[in-house]
């Protein structure tokens, strides 16, 4: 890890050393199944309430109201293809701009005889709240709306969507992978009624999400995974013990840590937007006033996206979301956004962390600034 100058943090992050430290007890001495009945089995049991307790206080809910999964993709898929029909409402919102999880789900979905409807945002990613209520119908389910981007770190104003949403007697989803951990959460005073999340964005291990799911609906969501009847029967499976006991770590110390992670974290972007936007050409995405602390994402006319990371080696940066990033296609995110294809595969994400030093940001700085000169020049 210390060979690299890391500004993928949106990707996911290294796993918390306090994080391993509450984890290990559970892939060894502590093994027992926690749904087993016996003294053993209850003491596991005993301490993955307890980190659900830290869980939920992560977003201001009830424990009950939270159900584990394998991520944030998994939570997706729980909540676009489990929440029932009701009363003939089948009709779901969306915007262009969501992470492929939801995208390709909600192009599942339509497969199934679901309408969807996809808006653009405008230029500066945000969404018009006005095109939002033309689109609701009295055939509207769901509105699907991230609450941060993963591209650009553009943040929605979920409260107002909320708020346009129950209006019409629909649900509100949020996609919340970029937020938890990282901002003040909660969920009954945004008015979101089912949320996605995943412990590796906040410090947590790989391997373990979770979704929220509001008491007052969870009786209209059916399971996509069936077995034990695990998780109030609507995820089965013999629980991640080690991977919940990590997420619940990683919780507990989001929110006694956020305030300073996040001051640190916006005080490098900023040193690193001042030396890289004195690049001639260069410009950021999205807009700079509504976004999440540690992220910009930048063009760099003229010059290829893909050509830079090759050249940068050991500086980890990205061209838009992990789960795309093989492509050379241009970021669906930046162009739902209405930039041209040639400025959308010139531009580069920069998610920060915890971890980050001012040393890594000067790094990375002098070495882009050397980069674009060479390919600009052939």
């Amino acid at each position: 890890m210390n060979d690299y100058v890391y500004l993928d943090y949106n990707a996911t992050t290294p796993v918390d050393r306090r994080v391993v430290d509450a984890m290990i007890p559970y892939l060894n001495s502590l093994y027992a199944n926690s749904g087993s009945s016996h003294l053993f089995g209850l003491t596991v049991k005993e301490a993955i309430e307890e980190a659900g307790e830290h869980i939920a206080e992560l977003i201001s809910a009830n424990p009950k109201e939270i159900i584990y999964t394998s991520g944030a993709t998994e939570a997706v898929n729980l909540a676009l293809k489990g929440i029932k029909k009701s009363h003939g409402k089948n009709h779901i919102i969306t915007l262009k701009t969501e992470h492929k999880a939801v995208l390709d789900t909600c192009h599942y979905l339509e497969e199934q005889g679901f309408p969807v409807t996809y808006l653009n945002t405008g230029k500066d990613g945000l969404l018009d709240l006005d095109e939002l209520q033309n689109e609701i119908s009295d055939k509207t389910l769901m509105v699907c709306i991230m609450y941060v981007n993963n591209e650009t770190g553009v943040i929605q104003p979920i409260k107002q969507i909320a708020e346009i949403t129950h209006k019409h007697d629909c649900l509100l989803f949020c996609d919340a992978t970029q937020a938890v951990g990282k901002i003040e959460m909660n969920v009954k005073d945004l008015g979101i009624d089912v949320m996605a999340f995943s412990a590796h964005k906040f410090y947590g291990p790989k391997g373990i999400g979770a979704l929220y799911i509001s008491s007052a609906i969870k009786k209209r969501t059916d399971p996509q995974i069936h077995g034990g009847g695990q998780q109030f029967n609507l995820r089965s499976g013999t629980l991640n013990v080690p991977g919940i006991i990590g997420m619940g770590k990683a919780a507990e110390i989001a929110l006694a840590e956020m305030e300073r992670d996040a001051q640190n974290s916006n005080e490098l972007r900023s040193r690193l937007e001042n030396s890289l936007l004195k690049i001639s050409g260069t410009s950021i995405n999205g807009n700079q006033n509504s976004r999440i602390f540690n992220t910009t994402n930048i063009c760099f006319s003229q010059v290829n996206a893909e050509q830079m990371i090759l050249s940068l080696g050991n500086i980890c940066v990205s061209s838009g979301s992990a789960c795309n990033a093989a492509t050379t296609r241009p970021s669906h995110v930046l162009k739902a956004m209405g930039m041209e294809d040639r400025d959308a595969l010139s531009s580069l994400r920069f998610s920060l962390g915890k971890f980050t030093t001012p040393s890594d940001i000067d790094i990375a700085a002098h070495k882009i600034e050397k980069i674009i000169l060479q390919l600009r020049n052939g």
